[in-house]
């Protein structure tokens, strides 16, 4: 049993398993995954996080994925790392700055698992 889970989980952070709502994030993933170096000391994360912002940036813009029609009186809630905006009557916005992770992918495959899961 825990090697199936393990052997999901696998797929749905590397993209084989569908999950809902996971498609345009799995898409992100990977592509953050072909400029990911291994193991980056403590000095060297920082700016490996700002070279992904600009990937993540870059894929972004190139794939007219940002939302700009944020309501921002539409203001609803904030926690440690986001702030949450009503979008409509069954959707919200919640901006990130992924102050917890240490990376945008780290980011990104939390929000996988919680969709997979939840």
């Amino acid at each position: 049993m825990q090697n199936h889970l393990k052997d999901e989980l696998h797929n749905v952070l590397s993209g084989k398993s569908k999950v809902r709502f996971g498609t345009i994030i799995q898409a992100i993933s990977s592509y953050l995954n072909d400029g990911e170096r291994t193991s980056p000391d403590v000095e060297v994360q920082k700016h490996f996080k700002e070279q992904e912002t600009k990937r993540l940036d870059f894929y972004i813009s190139q794939n007219n994925l940002w939302i700009d029609n944020i309501d921002f009186s539409q203001y609803v809630s904030e926690g440690a790392e986001q702030k949450v905006y009503l979008k409509d009557s069954e959707h919200v916005l919640k901006l990130n700055d992924a102050i917890y992770y240490t990376s945008w992918k780290d980011y990104l495959y939390n929000l996988l698992l919680h969709n997979y899961f939840f």
